[in-house]
């Protein structure tokens, strides 16, 4: 059986915790202002339907109040390691697309990949404080010689595309919200206090 936490320790993690839900609250807000600019400027229909997009782990998981706390950071930290990609080639789109017709929009995408990013990297160090180690990202070794061409998309698919990721984003900022929370509990993350699927 695992030691007691130290008194620390826990209030090392309830501090990442409370500055983390902090950080994900200002970036759902954020996103949902990008995603409505994000609308209105490419021409989109606020209610199209998107494709899930490839390579993210839908926010919505079938047994949430079960997972534990290792598990509910990994799974974060995929996500939000894969939003970090799929926002920087937006961005490169995006300029591609209308160099500086519209730079606020390319201004608040690049806003919102730096709060990724930096909420990415402060998953990492809740990871370091459960003693777990970081796991590598995904084609480090091939980091050198750059990442792997994205598929070749017509204008209207990378519309949508954008538009899924900017949805799924933004999903994935509220269930990070209920991860911390859960977190910043004094219990063990392995034991699931009752009703916690419903916490807001």
């Amino acid at each position: 059986m695992a030691a007691a936490e130290s008194p620390s320790a826990a209030l090392r993690r309830r501090d990442l915790c409370s500055r983390g839900i902090r950080l994900a609250g200002k970036m759902r807000a954020d996103v949902v202002d990008l995603l409505d600019a994000y609308v209105e400027q490419q021409g989109l229909d606020a209610s199209a339907s998107a494709a899930a997009v490839e390579g993210v782990p839908l926010a919505a998981v079938e047994r949430w109040d079960e997972q534990t706390g290792t598990q509910r950071l990994l799974e974060n930290l995929a996500a939000y390691r894969a939003f970090r990609t799929l926002l920087a080639q937006m961005l490169e789109e995006q300029r591609e697309q209308l160099g500086e017709a519209d730079a606020g929009l390319g201004r608040a995408l690049a806003a919102v990949l730096l709060q990724v990013s930096a909420f990415a990297y402060h998953l990492e160090e809740l990871l370091r404080l459960e003693s777990r180690g970081v796991p590598g990202e995904e084609g480090d070794e091939e980091e050198e010689d750059g990442p792997p061409p994205p598929p070749r998309l017509s204008l209207f698919e990378q519309k949508l595309r954008g538009l899924g990721v900017l949805r799924e984003l933004a999903q994935w900022a509220v269930r990070s919200v209920r991860d911390l929370r859960q977190l910043a509990k004094p219990s063990p993350a392995t034991s699931a206090a009752p009703g916690l699927a419903e916490s807001p």
